[in-house]
């Protein structure tokens, strides 16, 4: 793999973690799944390491941009931000 394809790569998987994340969120709120729990269940923790497993891939983001074009790297990191964001807004919404 070249260091363009790991780029893009790096800069895709977390578009795709925070969907799974925020539709994980929403079968969770739908369903009532782990309702009434003393504490955290399944749930909780695969919407964690589907956030979590994000941070090493923008690291690796970082590392192979191009810096000669940082409006594109900057782009993709917006883009990422706002992916976690509407992953974590349903959390904090319906207070889970």
């Amino acid at each position: 793999m070249t260091r363009t394809q790991i780029n893009r790569w790096a800069a895709t998987i977390p578009l795709f973690l925070s969907g799974a994340a925020f539709l994980l969120v929403l079968g969770v709120v739908a369903t009532g799944w782990e309702r009434n729990l003393p504490d955290e269940g399944a749930a909780a923790h695969l919407f964690q390491l589907l956030i979590a497993v994000q941070i090493p891939l923008i690291a690796v983001l970082l590392w192979t941009a191009d810096w000669s074009q940082p409006r594109s790297l900057g782009k993709w990191l917006v883009i990422d931000a706002a992916a976690i964001a509407l992953a974590c807004a349903p959390v904090a919404l319906f207070r889970l």
